[in-house]
């Protein structure tokens, strides 16, 4: 017997999406546009993270301000690999089944951190399915290294869903990162299609239960738009999340990485975006990025300084006078 093995599936960074169909592609408006990388700060952190072997989500991704938020030392590294487990319409990065765990990945981020001099960090991940925890451990031992290594860096945390994995997210919230994200990428109607090895309502779970077990962490969540979901829909789920007690959403276009992934069905006006930024702030949230470029770590620094500021002056608001 003959067993063939295709070796080009193997190298093609979307094997899943191969034999689909070409998606139209829809022309960029202007207010999409970006300058592309070149200054010398920018090559200055592309080659610190190169030297410590780490992936960044900026590039794996294909974020559309890598440019800036790199000349700015900005970088929002990726640990556990650079292969997902999931196969998400919508994204860019990697699929298939994932390296083993690098044991010394902690302790390389926290040396990167410490030698960016980075008063904010954002640490994201792929999805590790493959991993009896979804990675849970290696996410605190990241956050640990970092403290040790860098204690005045403030740290924010984007994680997975971990689905079917119990405990895995006390496990992350007992090592007490500054801000936990987890996006919920869409409405809940559009999941089948652009998110289907997730729950829309296991995610928002989720951030409910980080809630519960730390009230005094900052929730963060972030959308896409013009994927197809009707303004009802946002709103609702803007509702969700305050339910949740979400402090913190972002809201941005979707932009299509390929003719394989999912199609752009329209491209959101600005002012639409700022419409959507003035309801979800009535709604309560802390703090609100609206706008075709926001990315979930885009400015997060100057964001987690707007957030701390939004929650004192809340309390200080709802502090009685003194006699």
């Amino acid at each position: 017997m003959v067993t063939l093995v295709d070796k080009t599936a193997r190298e093609l960074r979307h094997p899943e999406k191969a034999r689909r169909p070409d998606t139209p592609l829809l022309r960029k408006p202007d207010w999409i546009r970006v300058k592309a990388p070149g200054s010398r700060e920018y090559a200055e952190t592309r080659a610190i993270v190169k030297e410590h072997g780490l992936h960044t989500v900026c590039e794996e991704a294909g974020c559309p301000n890598i440019g800036e938020c790199w000349t700015k030392r900005h970088a929002t590294l990726m640990i556990m690999g650079d292969t997902c487990t999931r196969a998400c319409a919508f994204c860019n990065v990697r699929t298939g089944m994932p390296a083993p765990l690098d044991p010394k990945e902690p302790a390389h981020v926290g040396e990167t951190v410490a030698k960016l001099g980075l008063e904010h960090v954002v640490i994201t991940s792929v999805d590790r399915d493959d991993l009896d925890d979804g990675g849970a451990r290696h996410f605190a031992d990241v956050i640990t290294e970092i403290r040790n290594q860098a204690p005045g860096t403030t740290i924010e945390i984007l994680t997975p869903d971990f689905l079917r994995k119990d405990g895995a997210l006390e496990v992350v919230v007992e090592a007490r990162p500054d801000v936990f994200n987890h996006n919920l990428e869409t409405v809940p109607s559009l999941y089948l299609l652009i998110r289907p090895g997730a729950r829309y309502f296991h995610s928002m779970r989720l951030l409910q239960r980080v809630k519960e077990l730390d009230p005094a962490m900052f929730t963060k969540s972030g959308i896409m738009v013009g994927l197809g979901e009707k303004r009802e829909e946002v709103l609702q789920l803007m509702d969700d999340l305050r339910v949740a007690d979400v402090d913190f959403l972002t809201i941005g276009q979707y932009l299509q990485p390929t003719r394989k992934h999912a199609a752009v069905d329209r491209y959101v006006d600005p002012d639409e975006f700022k419409s959507y930024e003035r309801i979800a702030l009535a709604k309560g949230f802390l703090l609100v990025s609206s706008s075709p470029l926001t990315r979930s770590s885009y400015h997060a620094g100057d964001d987690f300084a707007r957030l701390r500021a939004a929650r004192d002056a809340n309390l200080a608001a709802q502090t009685p006078p003194g006699p």
